[in-house]
């Protein structure tokens, strides 16, 4: 009874109201200092984040331990997202190589806008469906679904179909409320210390979900990228100097497993788009333990080049990765 009520308190965090009070409500929460649990679900604050005196957690290292035996990336195409999934991790050792018996884990989809499927602004319910219940089917303890959401974060849960799918899964919704998040030192270059939601220093594993689309600042949202939902406070002060934070992300959170969606492409008018006309259908996922290396590879859906793309260089030289992914192991399949 005990769980059930904190998972109601968590679920239920923000009552209904009209759009006008909550992004008024939403104003007045965001705008805090690190060193207190931070609140605002749109994750922009009317005061600048400080950096104080004061101890700051990090990060768990999820990863893995190299295996050379396995690719370092699997790329698998086809038309059933379940079957592809589990062809991607088994190509890099099975499940078991990532979850074991009684993890706790924590899934990192894109879920920061009111959008549906079909406009391709978020990662597809249908690879969070399964992802839960592989990781169920592992043995793990519990299996979590967070993101910081730029919109309000019930509304896209609820249409992007991720909390239908993480229910249908097996797994539990988490929502961070404005006493869900912790001071976080990030320790990179712009990032310094943050406030981060709190289930991602509750959990043994995570794994990131991102999606393939058009970014107007950054050029692309991919793997990288999918890490600016981790964080609360003033995102958008970020935005001065995207490439080197998008990095800092990356080598603060490192995450056991990444599984790209591409069987939803947003190839325009990114990240939020809103016209199914942007989105065509790639039905590919790309699973990879290098996130640099993954991005990589999905500038193609994007029609872009690692040139273009400024943080995948920043990223290799501070050892996150390799962008000439060709050079690695990579499997690529076709499941029916």
């Amino acid at each position: 009874m005990a769980a059930k009520r904190t998972a109601d308190r968590i679920l239920d965090t923000e009552p209904e109201m009209g759009r006008r009070a909550f992004l008024g409500r939403v104003a007045g929460l965001t705008g805090v200092a690190v060193g207190v649990a931070t609140g605002g679900y749109l994750a922009y604050g009317t005061e600048p984040i400080r950096e104080v005196e004061e101890a700051a957690v990090r990060f768990k290292d999820f990863r893995v331990a190299p295996d050379p035996l396995h690719p370092v990336m699997a790329v698998v195409r086809g038309s059933r997202v379940p079957a592809m999934l589990r062809e991607a991790v088994d190509r890099l050792g099975g499940i078991s190589r990532f979850i074991a018996r009684n993890d706790r884990v924590l899934l990192k989809p894109n879920v920061g806008w009111d959008r549906q499927p079909e406009q391709g602004a978020n990662t597809g319910p249908e690879l969070v469906e399964a992802m839960v219940r592989l990781c169920r089917e592992a043995g793990a303890r519990s299996v979590w679904v967070t993101d910081v959401s730029l919109n309000d974060p019930r509304r896209c849960f609820a249409r992007s179909g991720i909390e239908a799918a993480t229910q249908s899964g097996g797994g539990a919704v988490r929502i961070p409320g404005r006493e869900d998040f912790i001071a976080t030192d990030m320790g990179g270059k712009v990032l310094k210390v943050w406030p981060v939601a709190r289930f991602f220093h509750e959990v043994d594993k995570v794994i990131n979900l991102p999606i393939v689309k058009h970014h107007s600042l950054s050029g692309c949202t991919l793997s990288m990228k999918n890490w600016y939902g981790v964080i609360g406070g003033q995102r958008n002060r970020l935005h001065q100097a995207i490439h080197d934070s998008i990095v800092d992300l990356a080598a603060a959170v490192r995450p056991t497993l990444t599984v790209m969606d591409a069987v939803r492409v947003l190839k325009r008018n990114g990240p939020t788009g809103g016209n199914p006309a942007d989105v065509f259908r790639a039905e590919t996922l790309i699973a990879s333990l290098d996130e640099v290396a993954l991005a990589s590879f999905s500038l193609g859906f994007l029609e872009l080049t690692p040139e273009a793309v400024p943080f995948l260089a920043l990223a290799e030289a501070r050892g996150l990765g390799r962008v000439a992914w060709r050079a690695l192991n990579v499997s690529q399949t076709q499941v029916g």
